[in-house]
């Protein structure tokens, strides 16, 4: 287990018992979610973009068109703050301020560096295909060089790290618990459907078993 130290930056002081600082609770919430948010500034002016990304280790990998201007940006070594979270009920409490939310949430800080190398890169796209969907690197075309040109690829440590959660049922003021309202949760969790074949799919491929059967 890694301890990631609290530091001025990642210091959770609103509400500092839902907070962690270690790798047992971090990287499980990394691992089973899609999309980070990306925040970084241009010439004073902040931007939060939305991005697949993908862990091995304590390394957090993102990529995307090398025209991009965030990919452009933190390649240049700008400051970069990273989240994700996963949203797991709706929190009904019988007085309104104290509705809520249960969820899971990761946050990282630092600086990216570009991935380089032909072969560094591609494992790093493989990371990047296995964390949304497990055994699917093995079936795909892989990336031509004219691809990997195209595309750049960072490598954020992750070394300045918090995470926060809430769990559990309302907390509301003592003498609310006497009103006539329903309080409780109303989890939300994400579950795959059927799989949908592309319509111009050849006419007798199955559907993989990491697609019937996938999981989070």
């Amino acid at each position: 287990m890694t301890q990631f130290k609290p530091t001025e930056r990642t210091q959770v002081r609103r509400l500092p018992a839902r907070a962690s600082y270690d790798s047992e609770t971090v990287y499980p919430i990394l691992d089973e979610g899609f999309i980070c948010h990306v925040g970084f500034v241009v010439d004073g002016q902040p931007y939060v973009i939305p991005t697949a990304y993908g862990r091995a280790g304590d390394v957090l990998y993102i990529h995307g068109s090398s025209a991009s201007r965030m990919l452009r940006t933190l390649t240049e070594g700008a400051d970069v703050c990273v989240t994700v979270t996963l949203l797991d009920g709706l929190v009904l409490a019988r007085a309104a301020f104290h509705h809520s939310m249960n969820y899971r949430s990761v946050v990282i800080l630092g600086r990216a560096k570009v991935i380089e190398g032909r072969e560094e890169k591609l494992r790093a796209l493989e990371i990047l295909t296995e964390h949304i969907v497990r055994g699917r690197w093995k079936d795909v075309r892989h990336p031509t060089d004219l691809e990997l040109k195209a595309t750049t690829v960072l490598a954020l440590p992750l070394a300045e790290v918090s995470a926060k959660i809430r769990t559990g049922p309302p907390k509301d003021d003592e003498e609310d618990y006497q009103l006539s309202i329903w309080a409780g949760v109303l989890p939300l969790p994400v579950t795959p459907s059927a799989p949908i074949a592309d319509p111009r799919l050849t006419e007798g491929i199955e559907t993989p078993s990491y697609v019937r059967n996938y999981f989070r």
